[in-house]
């Protein structure tokens, strides 16, 4: 069996799973180069580049190995290092970056991965008004924001058209069981009429009104029957973060994957972040110790996301996402972050990409 390609742009998705991209070093080089060589789309996270290869490329650190500031957290030149990692293993194949609209330095970090080698840029966490002015520059790179609604791509595309004359070349559609910062507050993630099937088919519609894009399901999407579910609602592809977690190539150390394959339902939570909407992970020792009041110290030495108003929102939830994520990738389990997906304790062995792959389309 096969699905038909996917076209985003001018680049061509042979088998339309893009896999999600996930910082802190989740998807960097050898996870997202090895999807994109097997067929899919691989997605490189820009969030915490500055951690790279024990910070070798971040200009400044402090306060326990933290790079200092966004200029450093968000390092041009480990962004540049990981593509190149990438482009060896994927060759020519299209590869795409993720860029969180919420973050200090947006459009510099947009202009670094087009500088870097990038075909497509994702863009979530916040409506991306004003992503295009980020790529005048660079006419071949696809745009591809992430909504929740379809009030949202309406209200994005009438935006893009007045001030920028373009539209997006896709767009995610994204459910409220997807890892990390979700796009609805926190009892909404719990309403049946924001699940992903609800919210995907009127997307679909509104896609329709502005030259029929691809729209792209994620947020729980978890084998094969899913894929299938998505797109008979209307999706021309999918997106998937969490199932790519248990592959050899994923970047994330294998005590941050150890922490997934052990977690249970059960574990599995939405918590108060310091972006101002809940994200989902794992709950472990770092909670408990939020709950006691004895969790790390907030310091905002990377200052990472405009939300955070330099810290005081992290303060106000009690941890910094930055080193807390950074910690995950890290592999320290008494201090991490483990963000994951809603499904993530279906997890149970480490496989390759290729394979993973093989699962999704034929569904074995």
């Amino acid at each position: 069996m096969s699905f038909a390609p996917l076209k985003i742009g001018k680049h061509i998705i042979d088998t339309p799973i893009i896999q999600g991209g996930m910082g802190v070093g989740v998807s960097w080089d050898r996870l997202a180069g090895t999807v994109s060589k097997e067929g899919g789309l691989g997605v490189i996270s820009s969030v915490g580049t500055g951690i790279y290869e024990n910070r070798r490329y971040s200009n400044k650190l402090a306060g326990d190995n933290r790079p200092v500031d966004a200029v450093n957290f968000y390092s041009k030149e480990a962004l540049h290092e990981i593509f190149a990692r990438a482009r060896k293993i994927c060759g020519n194949k299209p590869l795409a970056t993720n860029v969180l609209y919420a973050i200090n330095d947006y459009k510099r970090v947009v202009i670094d991965s087009c500088e870097a080698g990038a075909d497509i840029i994702i863009t979530g966490a916040g409506l991306p008004l004003t992503m295009p002015e980020c790529v005048k520059d660079f006419p071949d790179v696809a745009l591809v924001p992430i909504v929740s609604t379809a009030k949202a791509l309406k209200i994005l595309c009438r935006r893009w058209e007045k001030s920028h004359g373009r539209m997006p070349d896709a767009v995610i559609v994204e459910g409220p069981l997807s890892g990390g910062h979700q796009g609805f507050k926190y009892d909404e993630c719990f309403l049946p009429e924001n699940q992903l099937e609800a919210i995907l088919p009127p997307v679909v519609e509104e896609a329709k009104e502005w030259g029929n894009m691809p729209v792209i399901a994620a947020g729980g999407v978890w084998d094969n029957s899913d894929i299938k579910k998505m797109f008979a609602l209307g999706a021309s592809g999918v997106q998937i973060g969490t199932r790519f977690i248990g592959t050899y190539e994923c970047d994330a150390s294998d005590k941050f994957k150890q922490v997934i394959l052990d977690s249970k339902e059960e574990d599995i939570r939405l918590f108060k972040s310091p972006v101002g909407y809940p994200a989902r992970g794992v709950k472990t020792n770092l909670h408990h110790m939020i709950e006691l009041g004895t969790a790390p110290k907030v310091a905002c030495i990377s200052n990472c996301v405009a939300p955070c108003h330099h810290g005081e929102e992290a303060k106000a939830v009690g941890y910094c996402i930055a080193d807390r994520l950074s910690d995950a990738y890290d592999g320290d389990l008494s201090k991490g972050l483990f963000f994951t997906g809603s499904n993530g304790y279906r997890l149970n062995e480490i496989i390759s990409v290729k394979e993973l792959l093989d699962k999704l389309v034929n569904g074995e």
